[in-house]
C-alpha cells in the first residue's frame, strides 16, 4: 500500500485502515487477545494491579476490571495494608457509568489483597497471575526489588509499570504510561522493543496505546513537567500571580498547569513533576532543571491555588511587553525540548502531537503549533527565550530538526491518505474539525487526486480518534467578533467538504465509533455514501450551542432525502438530541449494520459501485418552501431564538440552487455567530471564559 506517513495503527502491528475493509474485520478481537495474554477460558489467569489503592492504581483497577469483567479475568488490588482506599472512591463513578448492578458486578471481579512489601500473599497464587501492572511509588530500587518478588513467584509474568518518568533499560520492565484522568483516560505510552500481545489487547477494548521511544519522561511529561516549569518560571521572574498565569497560559496553549497540579493532588502531582524534571536536568541540562519554587512545594506539598487567594478582587490584565515575555518563556522552552524529543525521534510525529493535545490539553499540538509559526520563527523564539533564561542555552538543542517541515510526516499529523492503485482511503486522527484538519484534508485529497484514484473510504484512524465531536470551538473565536472571519471559516470549510462529492467517482464516509455530531458529521454527509456502525451515536447539537451549522448542515442532507423524509432531518437540526445511526437509514445514513457487516458492505461499494448500494443524489436545484413543525418552536425550552435562526438558514440555503447555498448558509452562520444570542451559549462563554483578562 502507498501512503502519505505510516499510520499510527501499523506501529501496533495491526496493518493499515485500508487492510480493515479489505478483510472486512479488525486486525484482532478481544476475545483473541484475551485468550493470548491470560491463557484459554478453561485456564485463565488474572492481572495483578500493585499499589491499587493509589490514585493512578485505583483508576486502572476501574478501567481494566470493566473491560474484563465480561472473558472472566479477575484483577487483584494489591497494596500496603492501612494504605488510603482509593479504589471505593471509584465506586459513584461506577454506577454513574454501568448502573448500579453494572458496578456490583464489577466490584465482584475485583479481589483486594494485602501484602508487607516484602513477600506476596499465598491466595495470590491460586488466580494464576499473567499480567502485573505496577503503580507502586516513583522510587527506582523499591520497583526493581517490586519486580524480582514477582518475578521470583511467577517467572512467566509480563510486567508493565506506569512510570512517569523511569525508562525501561532502568527498570528492566515494560512501560505502560496512563494519561490522567486515570480512570476515564484511555491513552497509555508504550516503551517495548515490538508491539506485544498486552498492547494489542489493549487497543482491542477501546484504549489508546502509543508507543514511544525509551527516553526519561517519554513525551507526556516533557510537554506537562516542562509547561509546568516554565510558568513557574516566567512567575518568578515577573512575581505576577500562579492563578494569573494560568489564565494566560490557558488563552496561549490550552491547559491550566498550576490548577491541573491541585486537581491530580498538589502532594504526588509536585513530586512527580519534580522527579521527571529532576532525572531530565541530570541527564541533558539547565533546560529542565526543577525550578527552586518547585522544589520549595515538592517539599511542602501544598496547593498552587491557596483557598482564599485573591482572584476575584486583584484582576488587572498584561500589557502587551509582559504577554511578549510570558509567550517566550513559555513557547520557548517547549520548542526547545520538543527539538530534542524530534531529534530523538521520541515517537511518530502524528504521535508526538496527538499525546500534547489529548493528554497534556494543548490547544493545538506541539507540532502543530510549531508548523503554523514556521522554522524562523521557533528559531528565534528560542534564542530570545535563551536571553531571558540564559541557563537553558547550556542544554543541546537541534535547529536543524525544523528544516524537515516540508516533509509529508510534518504536514499530514492529523489526516493521512493512502491507496492500492485502485482505492483510497483518507482517516483522520483528530476528534475535532479545525485550520489544520482542513488544510490537511486537502492535502490529502489532492494526493489520491495526482495518483489518480477514483474511489476513496474517508473514515476515522481506527486508532486515536475514537469519536468525531464537531468543529473545534477555540476555531470560531474570532469570529465571535468578526462576521467576515465566520463567513471565511464556514465557506473555506464547506468548499473543503464539497471536493469529497465532486472530485471522486465514489466517495464514502465511513463513522465507527461511539459518536459523530457537528462540523465532523457534516463534513462526512458530503460524500456520496454515508455509513455509520449501528450503535454509533449521531446529532447536529448547533441548537444547543448555540450556533448556526456553517458546513452546510442545513440543506445538504435535505437536498439527498425524499421529500417525505426532510421532516426527520428538519427536527434533527431544531431538537439537537443524538439518535442511534441505525435509526436513521434512508433519510440520513445509507447503510448502518453491525462493524463487520459495515465494513464488508463498504468494500463492495468500492468495488462494484452503485450496483452494490443505490446511489442517493444531491439536488442542485431550488427545493422550494420547507415544511416546518409548530411545535418544535412552541416547546422550545429556551432554545426558541436560536431554532429560528436555524430554520431561517434551512429555507434560504434549501431555496437556493446548491451553487449558491454555500454562500447562503455561511452568511447566516457567520450573522449568527457575532450575535448576542451566540455570545451568551457555551461558544460564547468559552471565549470569554478563554480570551477575556
Amino acid at each position: 500500500m502507498n501512503s502519505m506517513r505510516k499510520s499510527t495503527l501499523e506501529s501496533l502491528g495491526l496493518g493499515t485502515v485500508l487492510e480493515i475493509f479489505r478483510n472486512g474485520k479488525l486486525p484482532v478481537s478481544t476475545e483473541e487477545m484475551v485468550s493470548k495474554v491470560f491463557g484459554p477460558k478453561e485456564k485463565r489467569g488474572c492481572m495483578v494491579i500493585s499499589g491499587a489503592n493509589g490514585i493512578v492504581g485505583a483508576g486502572k483497577v476501574m478501567q481494566f476490571a470493566s473491560r474484563l469483567l465480561p472473558y472472566n479475568v479477575p484483577i487483584i488490588a494489591l497494596d500496603l495494608p492501612g494504605s488510603p482506599d482509593g479504589i471505593s472512591k471509584q465506586y459513584s463513578g461506577l454506577v454513574k457509568a454501568f448502573g448500579r448492578d453494572g458496578a456490583n458486578d464489577i466490584m465482584k471481579n475485583i479481589i483486594r489483597l494485602n501484602y508487607d512489601g516484602k513477600s506476596l500473599p499465598e491466595t495470590i497464587k491460586q488466580y494464576n497471575p499473567k499480567f502485573l501492572l505496577e503503580a507502586i511509588p516513583e522510587k527506582l530500587e523499591l520497583k526493581k526489588e517490586h519486580f524480582k518478588l514477582f518475578r521470583k513467584e511467577f517467572p512467566g509474568i509480563h510486567i508493565w509499570s506506569v512510570t512517569s518518568g523511569f525508562p525501561s533499560s532502568q527498570l528492566g520492565v515494560g512501560i505502560a504510561h496512563p494519561a490522567f484522568p486515570h480512570e476515564i483516560n484511555k491513552i497509555f505510552e508504550i516503551v517495548e522493543e515490538k508491539p506485544s500481545a498486552q498492547t494489542q489487547l489493549l487497543w482491542s477494548m477501546g484504549l489508546i496505546p502509543m508507543q514511544v521511544s525509551d527516553d526519561w519522561s517519554f513525551v507526556l511529561d516533557v510537554f506537562f513537567c516542562g509547561l509546568m516549569n516554565a510558568a513557574i518560571r516566567y512567575s518568578s521572574m515577573t512575581n505576577t500571580p500562579f492563578w494569573k498565569v494560568d489564565k494566560y497560559i490557558r488563552k496561549m496553549v490550552g491547559p491550566n498547569p498550576f490548577r491541573a497540579h491541585d486537581a491530580i493532588g498538589a502532594k504526588g502531582a509536585n513530586f512527580l513533576t519534580w522527579s521527571c524534571l529532576h532525572h531530565l536536568g541530570k541527564e541533558y541540562g539547565e533546560l529542565f532543571s526543577p525550578d527552586e519554587k518547585l522544589v520549595e512545594y515538592k517539599d511542602s506539598g501544598q496547593n498552587w491555588y491557596p483557598p482564599d487567594h485573591f482572584r476575584p478582587l486583584v484582576n488587572w490584565t498584561l500589557d502587551e511587553e509582559e504577554k511578549e515575555t510570558l509567550r517566550i518563556m513559555i513557547f520557548g522552552a517547549l520548542f526547545q525540548m520538543t527539538s530534542i524529543m524530534l531529534h530523538e525521534r521520541r515517537s511518530d510525529l502524528a504521535t508526538m502531537n496527538s499525546i500534547g493535545e489529548l493528554c497534556a490539553q494543548f490547544t493545538k499540538g506541539m507540532l502543530a503549533t510549531i508548523r503554523n509559526y514556521g522554522e524562523e520563527k521557533v528559531i528565534k523564539t528560542i534564542k530570545a527565550y535563551h536571553k531571558l533564561h540564559p541557563e537553558a542555552a547550556k542544554t543541546k538543542w537541534y535547529p536543524e530538526e525544523f528544516k524537515k517541515m516540508s516533509s509529508s510526516e510534518w504536514q499530514q499529523l492529523y489526516v493521512n491518505a493512502g491507496h492500492d492503485g485502485k482505492t483510497g482511503v483518507i482517516t483522520i486522527s483528530r476528534e475535532s474539525y479545525n485550520s489544520d484538519v482542513d488544510a490537511e484534508l486537502n492535502r490529502a485529497i489532492d494526493y489520491l487526486k495526482k495518483n489518480k484514484i477514483k474511489r476513496v473510504i474517508v473514515t476515522s484512524d481506527f486508532h486515536f480518534s475514537t469519536q468525531m465531536v464537531g468543529a473545534d470551538t477555540n476555531e470560531f473565536f474570532p469570529a465571535i467578533t468578526d462576521v467576515k472571519e465566520g463567513e471565511r471559516i464556514a465557506s473555506s470549510w464547506s468548499k473543503t467538504a464539497r471536493r469529497l462529492y465532486y472530485e471522486f467517482e465514489i466517495s464514502l464516509g465511513f463513522i465507527n465509533g461511539k459518536r459523530c455530531m457537528g462540523g465532523m458529521l457534516e463534513l462526512m454527509l458530503h460524500c456520496h455514501y454515508l455509513f455509520a456502525t449501528e450503535d454509533t451515536s449521531i446529532a447536529m447539537p448547533e441548537v444547543t450551542l448555540p450556533v448556526v451549522p456553517g458546513m452546510e448542515g442545513c440543506h445538504w442532507a435535505i437536498r439527498k432525502a425524499k421529500p417525505a423524509d426532510r421532516k426527520h432531518l428538519v427536527k434533527m437540526l431544531l431538537e439537537g438530541k443524538q439518535m442511534k445511526a441505525k435509526d436513521t437509514v434512508g433519510w440520513f445514513v445509507d447503510f448502518s449494520d453491525t462493524l463487520e457487516n459495515s465494513l464488508k458492505k463498504a468494500w463492495q461499494v468500492m468495488e462494484k459501485g452503485t450496483s452494490a448500494l443505490p446511489l442517493r443524489k444531491v439536488e442542485e436545484s431550488s427545493l422550494g418552501k420547507i415544511q416546518f413543525d409548530e411545535n418544535l418552536f412552541s416547546h422550545a425550552n429556551g432554545t426558541g431564538e436560536a431554532r429560528k435562526a436555524i430554520s431561517k438558514c434551512i429555507e434560504d440555503s434549501c431555496s437556493a440552487k446548491l451553487s449558491d447555498a454555500i454562500t447562503v448558509q455561511a452568511r447566516h452562520s457567520a450573522d449568527f455567530m457575532v450575535s448576542k444570542l451566540c455570545r451568551k451559549g457555551r461558544v460564547g462563554s468559552e471565549f470569554d471564559k478563554v480570551m477575556g483578562n
